[in-house]
């Protein structure tokens, strides 16, 4: 305990002394009293079981138990698929459904041993990100997709809010990052499929292709980067015929059956065309922030819409929906030499939507999962 001051017998002691005094044997006081309180058996047993409770949820969350329990039901794919996830309009520091679609996100990755994450854009909202240590890598990414099988390649691609901030920034970070792999604007991915066959994935940059951006000055950065050289790399990538399956990621949508139906008549016609001429087979985009898959009658196009990273929209349905939900998710592809397998996954860890493209014969089959 704190010894008090001693004063001269001649000195009369001032009320600021005095109170000096009072408070420091207070402190004294207090100090003994917490001392005496942590050291007590009860208190120290008590510090011990919540350590232990603490140590024991770091240890089980992601354990092999966790993982036995906690399943997307339905989701299955034969064994000798390549699997990847694709996630869109997500950047938003945990809000919305962010964190729920992280999560299963994380058991999707598990249960299909996935090979990469693929994004269609607009990874950061509203404005993009300022550098390759804005603060935005770490509350929208990092420390959101920190589950143990969300550490594989992530193969992004621009969305038009990424390009109101530092566009090259996200492509530097691939030199900081080991998961981040985004070489370029845009650029190609190859997949090895069971019969030695091949599978083209091109990732495109949209923004600059857009004719709508011509005119609008948040997207003039977008705009200026200009179309044609990345439209001559796209056509000279998929004249090539050695591959089995072509499939395109992208941000904007060529159909929408969300927010912006009947707007997206500019970009399909840059678009289309190409992947009509070249016989893509798969388009998967963001934008709309939904699940939906659209496809022309009599078209063997198929268009996914993969952007229910975090906040939702409403949705409609038009002569090319086939599917569309406002819902937070995913979309799962598992490809194969004959099949390519496309799984819906929901904010609550649900398949909500199954669809299967069959390359022999041109037929596809889907399924619908009604809300329980």
């Amino acid at each position: 305990m704190h010894g008090l001051p001693t004063f001269l017998p001649t000195t009369k002691p001032t009320f600021a002394t005095l109170f000096a005094v009072a408070f420091c044997f207070t402190c004294s006081l207090t100090s003994e009293f917490v001392k005496a309180e942590q050291t007590s058996p009860a208190h120290s047993a008590a510090r011990t079981n919540v350590a232990i409770e603490n140590a024991k949820a770091t240890n089980e969350q992601y354990s092999n138990s966790y993982y036995a329990h906690t399943t997307i039901e339905g989701l299955s794919v034969p064994d000798d698929a390549i699997s990847f996830l694709t996630l869109g309009d997500w950047g938003r520091n945990g809000h919305f459904y962010q964190k729920h679609v992280a999560k299963w996100l994380d058991i999707a990755s598990y249960q299909l041993d996935a090979e990469f994450i693929a994004t269609t854009g607009d990874n950061f909202y509203d404005n993009g990100i300022a550098s390759i240590d804005d603060p935005y890598w770490l509350s929208s990414y990092e420390n959101i997709y920190h589950q143990p099988h969300l550490f594989i390649d992530w193969y992004p691609v621009l969305g038009n809010h990424d390009y109101r901030g530092n566009w090259q920034a996200q492509i530097d970070y691939s030199t900081k990052s080991r998961r981040w792999e985004m070489p370029a604007r845009y650029y190609s991915k190859t997949l090895k499929l069971d019969d030695g066959s091949s599978a083209l994935l091109l990732f495109i940059d949209t923004s600059p292709l857009n004719p709508d951006y011509a005119d609008e000055t948040k997207y003039q950065k977008a705009y200026s980067q200009g179309a044609s050289e990345q439209l001559a790399w796209i056509n000279t990538m998929l004249a090539k015929e050695q591959y089995t399956w072509k499939v395109v990621i992208g941000h904007h949508p060529l159909y929408s059956s969300g927010k912006r139906y009947g707007k997206t008549e500019a970009i399909k016609d840059v678009l289309e065309p190409i992947f009509h001429n070249h016989g893509v087979n798969l388009y998967i985009a963001g934008h709309e922030h939904d699940l939906q898959h659209n496809q022309l009658p009599g078209d063997d196009l198929v268009h996914v819409v993969s952007g229910g990273g975090s906040e939702v929209r409403p949705v409609g349905n038009y002569d090319f929906t086939q599917f569309a939900k406002s819902t937070g998710g995913f979309v799962s592809v598992s490809v194969t030499a004959k099949n390519i397998f496309l799984n819906y996954i929901d904010h609550n860890g649900k398949t909500i939507y199954t669809h299967t493209m069959n390359k022999a014969s041109k037929a596809s089959s889907t399924t619908t999962i009604q809300d329980q």
